[in-house]
């Protein structure tokens, strides 16, 4: 199984952490595998499959159209740039310099984080609004529909929202707020499947675009993603992204795909051509969206849930640890609460070691601040479960059973 990571000398790592990119993500299923291997085999018109692709990625999404992308961040970067220009060829070639006069993006200042990036990377400059007073501990507010709508003016070229649970204002009352000021709402929702009604909740709630990742819950390939949303916006982001080398009279995309009739011309290689999708990446990240879809999501979770329950009682009785079974997330998981008086190790410090046995176990670190240890087994292979509960029964003091 890792013949090839041995060649070059690569260990083969426990992954309970979740399908992170610096994990490499989570295992995908054969028949993603065997669709990208069968894929590879042959050559296809790229402009031909990525049409097929958006056909089919709306019938699966509601979506007007939708674009696979090399990972969630290039959906975001495409879709503000499709955001920024619009169907203008001209406007495209010249990002990320703005001649639209669109060069900003509308956020709330409590959703910044390390992705917006991908937004910036296009020249749009972030106007930040709200005081997150709740995360401050300064009070209960944080900002309010009429913040950004106070925000638009001319320059604007879309409003960011990062899908969460905590987010505010919700999705309805922004979006709502963008389009009478005729602003389209960028929607990062990233991570934000399960569920698989997320796949069209944000459109149906007012979203113009959302980018989410191809190679979390989904499962397809790790370096691919998906831009849905508006058709023109879509065709907008798929031209920055396309290969557009063509002779004169060679590009002949489908109309309904790439509207020629509306473009005064082609643009060259747009700010997207570093986000290039192969068609392994197309074939196998369509593949695995019909899967996911067709999947009852209670069938889905129940070796999770059953991975959960097996590492709470493996695991109990250990000194100095509570066992926090979270069966009602959207993936199931299991917080090891340390007491830092009784536990041998803290959080941090059984993180680490963790992370430098052999094999390394990687566990997530998103509450080691707070004295937990997060164990996810959405990326656990047969077997992993008892690796876990051995290295840990060694590293806080209980002997193995």
């Amino acid at each position: 199984m890792a013949g090839v990571y041995e060649r070059l000398g690569v260990r083969r790592i426990v992954n309970a952490k979740g399908p992170a990119t610096r994990l490499s993500g989570g295992p995908m299923r054969p028949e993603v595998v065997a669709a990208m291997a069968e894929a590879a085999s042959c050559c296809v018109d790229l402009l031909e499959l990525h049409a097929a692709a958006s056909r089919r990625l709306a019938e699966l999404t509601g979506a007007e159209a939708g674009l696979v992308t090399a990972g969630a961040a290039a959906a975001l970067l495409l879709g503000a740039a499709a955001c920024a220009t619009g169907l203008d060829p001209a406007a495209m070639a010249r990002l990320p310099e703005s001649v639209t006069g669109r060069d900003r993006v509308v956020m709330v200042r409590s959703q910044r984080n390390q992705y917006d990036h991908a937004v910036r990377t296009v020249g749009l400059a972030i106007v930040e609004v709200g005081l997150p007073d709740r995360f401050a501990g300064a009070g209960c507010r944080d900002a309010e529909p009429w913040e950004i709508a106070a925000a638009i003016d001319a320059r604007t070229a879309a409003v960011l929202w990062v899908a969460d649970p905590l987010a505010r204002p919700p999705l309805p009352e922004v979006a709502a707020v963008a389009r009478s000021r005729g602003v389209p709402v960028l929607v990062d929702a990233a991570g934000r499947l399960p569920p698989k009604a997320n796949l069209r909740r944000f459109l149906e709630e007012g979203a113009d675009l959302v980018a989410f990742s191809g190679g979390k819950a989904i499962g397809g390939p790790q370096a691919s993603g998906l831009l849905l949303g508006r058709r023109d916006l879509v065709a907008a982001a798929a031209l920055q992204m396309l290969d557009m080398d063509y002779p004169p009279g060679g590009f002949r995309p489908d109309p309904a795909f790439l509207p020629l009739d509306r473009l005064p011309g082609l643009p060259p290689h747009g700010i997207g051509r570093p986000c290039k999708v192969g068609k392994e990446q197309i074939v196998g990240l369509l593949t695995a969206l019909e899967l996911f879809l067709v999947e009852d999501e209670a069938a889905r979770g129940a070796p999770r849930l059953g991975a959960v329950r097996a590492l709470a009682e493996e695991l109990a009785g250990l000194p100095g640890v509570a066992l926090e079974p979270r069966l009602d997330a959207p993936v199931p998981e299991l917080a090891l609460a340390l007491d830092p008086g009784r536990a041998r190790l803290d959080a941090r410090r059984l993180l680490e070691a963790l992370a430098l046995g052999d094999p390394p176990i990687h566990a997530d670190p998103g509450e080691i601040d707070r004295g937990r240890l997060v164990l996810r087994p959405d990326c656990l292979l047969p077997g992993d479960v008892g690796l876990v509960v051995r290295r840990l029964r060694a590293l806080l003091g209980a002997p193995a059973p």
